[in-house]
């Protein structure tokens, strides 16, 4: 897979580094010079340049790249990046980084956007989740779909603990992706048997029910 980064800040190098570590070819761009730190990850390829050029993208051959990072700590520059990258060279992926979570709703298709990841919210849903056991948090919303990433830590009292994957009636669109169990993440089997302190992460669909989900997992119920 070939993948181009505009930024070549702490951000881009980590991305492209794990990148480059499973074997995909990575391009990165960045016009200050002093972010060329090509020493940190010299595997990639560097291009020192504005990465809202369309001669730049040229010469990065975005046109052949299966996706594209706006990694940069400027949303303007992510955005531009990815609009041009989508409209003017058809990437089929882009990906863009939102700082300013006051930037987040323009970080949509109408941008070029694919996937938006705002860092804060990351933050924010990591807080969340490492206070609030039996609580379902969002860790991440994919703008093209509306679909969700959700996770649930497992309490104790939890109808779940001790029942067969295999046997659990999820909701309609829900699926269960993974189970982390201490540090090692599970891909869950029909025989795998849920076990309390388990961390579930879920993909639903635009319309879950989100509480109603909570409290099948939790056994809580509803007032009426």
């Amino acid at each position: 897979m070939r993948v181009v980064i505009a930024g070549a800040g702490s951000v881009g190098r980590s991305i492209a580094r794990e990148l480059l570590g499973h074997d995909h070819e990575v391009v990165i761009i960045d016009k200050t010079p002093a972010a060329m730190r090509v020493a940190q990850v010299p595997e990639a390829d560097w291009l020192l340049a504005d990465a809202c050029e369309l001669p730049t993208l040229e010469n990065a051959r975005v046109a052949e790249a299966d996706v594209v990072v706006g990694a940069t700590g400027d949303d303007k520059v992510n955005l531009v990046f990815s609009l041009l990258c989508k409209t003017e060279f058809g990437v089929p992926r882009t990906v863009a980084r939102v700082n300013n979570p006051r930037n987040e709703w323009m970080f949509d298709q109408s941008w070029g956007v694919d996937v938006a990841v705002s860092t804060p919210r990351i933050m924010t849903a990591m807080v969340e989740e490492a206070v609030a056991v039996g609580d379902v948090v969002k860790i991440f919303t994919f703008h093209q779909s509306g679909a969700d990433i959700l996770e649930l830590t497992l309490p104790v009292e939890s109808p779940l603990v001790g029942t067969r994957v295999g046997t659990i009636e999820w909701p309609p669109d829900t699926v269960l992706a993974a189970i982390v169990r201490g540090p090692l993440p599970i891909a869950p089997s029909v025989d795998d048997t849920l076990e309390a302190g388990d961390e579930l992460l879920l993909v639903t669909g635009r319309g879950v029910d989100t509480v109603a989900l909570q409290d099948m997992m939790v056994g809580r119920t509803r007032q009426v």
